[in-house]
This record gives structure tokens, sequence and C-alpha cells, in this order.
């Protein structure tokens, strides 16, 4: 009351003293002052109403598909961060209906390439929902890099500014960083890692690949020293091949013996044709830089050193021409009950993880044999192995080994073949002796299921990954792991060690794949460009290249020293369960779900990148050079021998005919 009372008495003097004007202007104010609470009012029902999401999101769409071709590829971008953190906003406010409809309406646009997390997200009914799924709670902790060119950043700030579109602005600067580069826009082919989520720092990837990575092989390794040896062996041969062949030209002239000497000659051509395999191996390896080991390394015994030797000299050399022969193991009425199979470097011995948490190994020589009771011992003694042997009368080809609580989800052969680990969802890792049938040590460290185990190179030494975003490294004399790689978004599915054993590799649901450093434990490359989550990883035998698999069918090959995609690998129809390089590094193999293995040219394109090192993004394609169907078999694991025969194994499923 007193305002009014002040208000009309300043009126009154304004009157009396003829100050028309001012009487003008302050009637104005008063009225500017009236409607600006009546708009404050209707802003704040405004921004409680559910509409503006699908009034922001919709022009926005409608925006970036009818912008110039030239740009339209990078504005798209930014449609999937806005869109799913408008349902997620929704969906956290309690406006389920209409979060459901936003959903339901836009989830076309991104089906093709984010068709895995939409149907994640699809399941999300109410806010407790979006606390509780891992995927929600990644997206929402986390930023989203992507990347656009300086016009097309320009345009996207030309945009909002003159829509004032509140709810798309929030978004943007809550939950989406870009990384700006001047010049054209990237081509639509180099769109691996342009949309990628990164965490809370910017700069982290870049940083993370900023660092020194010494991607060589181990300095006097034992395959090293054995090429070595198996070439001066060689050439002595070759010297002894010219003075055989003399003295055979003098016996064929004398009309010595035609039988021995045709014998003789085949026997040339033999050896020759292999010291010219090994010599060619050598010059394509021995590019490679040598680096000093970070582990202590276990000494290799003399019988293993021969066994080596033995296969180097029997080695078959492949390149796209000379494909490698196959040996498929099919496992027979599993009942849907193998998780994982592995097979030894040798291919003698196969082993299967099973669901009903047992481990049982085949040795491949004892197959189709009459078994003996004396023969399968079981990890509780021989009482066990005369019950398996008594019961089932000899009909059991395997042995058994119990002791998990849970499902087995990896196994794994040591390098020589006289050790196994397993690891499953009671979160322990269990190594076990081929050797005396038994279980040795039981390693307790993850608090979940652990996905993954593998040996090193050198064996002694084991790497996990687990439910609990980590990956550890273990040596077998300890039940303490040694290092903890902490840095994952979501699980660490598989894990592979680097040729060196100064590095291993993880992939992860996360969709990333990182590179960790053994002695610190620190990460020293971040790969970003899969749609879905990383299932299988392999190292190339030179230590500078790595594949990985993802559960959309694709392949990536990643260049260590750079941190590049050298070429995706479209071909697989579903997941990428297992990948291997042949023992030269020529050919790469992969095994999926859709029931196929298929060998890939590594070499050209490896090469294609060297002679383009200088220009930014590579649009090489791997070539695929065969693929090996089978009836209705899912791949679970592949095996190079050091003799290049490639072994594979999975387990029949009608349900896939």
């Amino acid at each position: 009351m007193e305002d009014e009372e002040m208000e009309k008495k300043v009126q009154q003097y304004l009157q009396r003293k003829g100050f028309r004007l001012t009487e003008l202007a302050l009637q104005e104010e008063r009225n500017r002052l009236s409607t600006s609470a009546i708009s404050d009012v209707a802003l704040d029902r405004s921004e409680n109403d559910p509409a503006r999401y699908h009034d922001g999101y919709s022009k926005l769409r409608t925006w970036a598909y009818s912008s110039l071709d030239q740009y339209k590829h990078e504005l798209l971008r930014v449609l999937y961060p806005v869109f799913i953190h408008c349902f997620m906003d929704l969906v956290a406010e309690g406006h389920m209906q209409e979060a459901r409809s936003f959903f339901h309406t836009f989830r076309e646009d991104h089906e093709v390439m984010h068709s895995r997390d939409l149907q994640k997200l699809e399941a999300v009914l109410s806010p407790s929902h979006l606390e509780e799924m891992e995927l929600a709670r990644s997206l929402r902790q986390n930023k989203f890099k992507i990347k656009l060119c300086e016009y097309s950043y320009e345009l996207l700030l030309q945009y909002l500014q003159k829509t004032q579109a509140l709810v798309v602005l929030g978004v943007i600067n809550e939950h989406i960083t870009f990384e700006v580069s001047p010049g054209q826009p990237s081509l639509i082919s180099d769109d691996a890692d342009v949309v990628a989520l990164i965490g809370t720092s910017k700069d982290l990837a870049k940083q993370i690949n900023q660092k020194e990575v010494h991607w060589g092989l181990l300095e006097d390794s034992v395959e090293e020293r054995m090429e070595k040896a198996l070439a001066e062996s060689d050439k002595i041969e070759a010297e002894n091949k010219d003075a055989d062949a003399e003295d055979n030209k003098k016996r064929n002239a004398e009309g010595g013996k035609q039988g021995s000497s045709l014998k003789k000659t085949k026997k040339d051509k033999l050896v020759g044709a292999t010291g010219k395999n090994v010599r060619t191996e050598t010059s394509m390896v021995s590019v490679a830089p040598r680096v000093k080991p970070e582990l202590t390394l276990p000494a290799t015994p003399i019988e293993v050193e021969q066994s080596i030797l033995e296969d180097l000299r029997n080695r078959a050399q492949l390149n796209s021409v000379a494909l490698p022969s196959v040996s498929f193991y099919t496992f027979l009425n599993t009942h849907n009950g193998l998780n994982c199979s592995s097979i030894s470097h040798d291919g003698s011995m196969v082993v299967g993880g099973f669901s009903d948490s047992s481990v049982k190994v085949w040795d491949m020589s004892k197959i189709g044999q009459p078994a003996k009771t004396s023969g399968s011992q079981g990890e509780n003694g021989s009482s066990q192995g005369e019950r398996i042997s008594v019961v089932d009368e000899g009909k059991r080809p395997y042995t058994l080994f119990q002791g998990h609580s849970g499902p087995v989800y990896s196994t794994a052969f040591s390098p020589f073949g006289d050790f196994l680990l397993s690891s499953s969802s009671d979160s322990t890792i269990r190594l076990w002796s081929t050797k005396l049938n038994a279980n040795l040590v039981c390693y307790k460290g993850h608090n979940y299921p652990v996905w993954d185990v593998q040996f090193s190179p050198v064996g002694h030494y084991f790497a996990s990954a687990s439910h609990d975003r980590t990956a550890r490294i273990w040596t077998m004399d300890k039940i303490q792991p040694l290092r903890i790689m902490a840095g994952h978004l979501s699980d660490v599915d598989c894990v592979q060690w680097h040729v060196n054993c100064n590095y291993i590799a993880t992939g992860s649901s996360d969709k990333t794949v990182r590179l960790w450093d053994v002695q610190t434990g620190e990460c020293i490359r971040m790969f970003i460009g899969h749609r879905s989550m990383v299932l299988s990883l392999a190292m190339s035998p030179d230590g500078r290249y790595m594949a990985s698999g993802d559960e959309d069918g694709t392949i990536m090959m990643w260049d260590l020293s750079t941190g590049r995609c050298v070429s995706p690998l479209l071909g697989h129809s579903s997941c990428v369960w297992t990948l291997a390089f042949s023992c030269e590094g020529a050919l790469l193999a992969s095994g999926s779900a859709d029931c196929t293995v298929k060998l890939w040219d590594v070499t050209s394109s490896t090469k294609a990148l060297k002679t383009e090192d200088t220009k930014g993004g590579s649009a090489n394609r791997l070539r695929l050079l065969k693929a090996l169907p089978t009836k209705s078999t899912p791949v679970y694991s592949l095996r190079f021998s050091r003799r290049n025969l490639l072994f594979a194994s999975g387990a029949l499923s009608l349900s896939s005919s």
C-alpha cells in the first residue's frame, strides 16, 4: 500500500509541475515491470514442462538434417549425446510417459550406430534405474568428445545463439566437449572415433597418447636365438649341398646310383625351401627394434629350446597366396554349457570351461583310443580318477578339473603346455598342472567375476580382467597381484600381453582399449573408436600392431606407436570372440559368433600405412583373403602353432542352424 501511495504522490507532483515526458517514462517502466513478472511466472511453468525436451531436440534434429551436405555428417554427431541425455533428464524428473514417447519417436535416428546402448536404455523405467544401471551412470558421470571442423563448430554456435534453445544448450555444456580442428570436415570413412565417451577430463586421451611406447621385441629372446642357430645350420647345409651336388654330377657322369641321387636332390630342395622360409621371416621380424625386459624373465629349459628349434625348422611361410591349414575342434553335446575354450601352442591339448564350474582337458593324441583307468586322476587324487573311469567304463576321453564354485569364463595354457589357468564368476583364478592333473594355487584378489585370464609369452606371469573394472598382473609364485590397472569406466572384458612382456592391453565394455605399462601400472595408450564392448585382442609378432574385435563384429587394427587406427575390418555379422596373428605377422585370423573364421591380409595394409604416414587419417581396408564357414559352430578360440598351423575350436550350436 505504501508503494502505491508513493507512486500516486510522485505522479501528482509530476502533473502539477508539468513534467509530461518524465510521467510517461515512469508509466512505461511500471508496465515493463508488470509484464516481466508475468513472463517470469510463464518461464517457471515452461521450465517444468516436459515438452521442452521434445521441442528442443526436434528443432536441433531438423536443423542438422537440413544443413549443407559438406557439414551435415559432422553436425549429426551432436544428436546422439543430446538424445540420450534428454531422455535420461526426463526420466530423472519423473516424466516417464513423456520419456517413453520421446525415446520411441527418435530412436530410429541412432539405431544403426548405437543399437546396443539403446536396447539397454530401453529398460530404464524409473529414476532409480538410472542409478542402478551401469551404462546410465557412466553416461551421466562422463563427457562425450565430438570432433568437428572449425566451420561446423561455428554453425552450431550460431544456431544455439539464434534459437536460445536452453535445454539443448544445457546438455551440450554439461555433457559434451568439442575437439575443433582447422580446415575441411573429416571424411565420413574416418568417423571411427569422432564420438566417444572419454571421462570428465577433456584432454585425458590426448595426454595419455603422448607417452612413449617401446613396441619392439625382447633382446636375446629364445626364438631369436633359435632362428640364428637355424640360419647358421642352414648356411652350413647349403655349403654341403653345393659340395654334394658336385659329387652327384661326377657320380652321374660315371653312371652311379641314379635312385639315391634323385632322393638326395629332393631332400636338398626341401632343405633349401625351409632355409628360404626362415630367412624371409627373420628379415620381416628383424626390422623391429629390440628392447630390454622390465620383468625378470624365467629360464627356458633345454628340451623346450630344442622343441622350438624343431618347430621353426618346419614352419610354413604364410602370405596372401599361401594360406594356412586349419584344424577345427568341435565340442558336441555341450547343451549350451561351454563358456570358453583354449588350445595349447602345439594343438595337442584343448580345454573347455563350463557353466557347471568344471574344467575339462582333452589330450588330442588319446582321442579315439580306448581310455585306461590309470590315466585320469582328478584334483582329489586317485580315488576320483578311479570313480570317473569305473562309472563311465573308460568312455571319458578328458581329464576333469573341479575346484571353482561358479561358471568358468576363461581358460589359458602356459606357453609350454605344462600349466593351465582358469577364471570364474566366483572371483578367483586357479592354476592347474596338466602333468599332475591337480590344482596348485587359488588366486584371490578380484571382488567380482573374472572374465579373462592370459599367460605372458614367456610364462610365469599372467594377467586377469574383471567385472570390477580392473586388470591385474600376477606371478605364479605369489598369491597377491603385482599390479592393479584401474581406469576403465566399465567391465574389463579381455586382456592380452604384448610380445615383449613390458605391456598389457585391455578391452572394456566402455568401448575403449587401453595399453598399460607393466612396471609402473600406468595407462600409456587409449584407443577410441569401437561402437560396442571390446571382446577380443591380439598382438602382432613384431609388437607394433594390435587388433581388437567388438560385439558388433567390427575389428580394428591399431598402431601402438601412434595410437591411430590403421584400418577397420568389416565382414563379421556378430560378436568377434577371438583373434590371432600368424607367426610372421602376414595374416590375421578372426573367429566370430556368426560361425565363420576369416583370414585377413595384414602385410598389404601396413605397407600402405608406412608409405602414407604423412597423411592425416587412413582409408585403408585390410583385404579379406578367405572366409571359412562352419555348419553351425560359433568360433570360441583361435591359435596359430609355431609351425603356422591354425587351430580353432567351438561348440556345435543347433539353435543357430
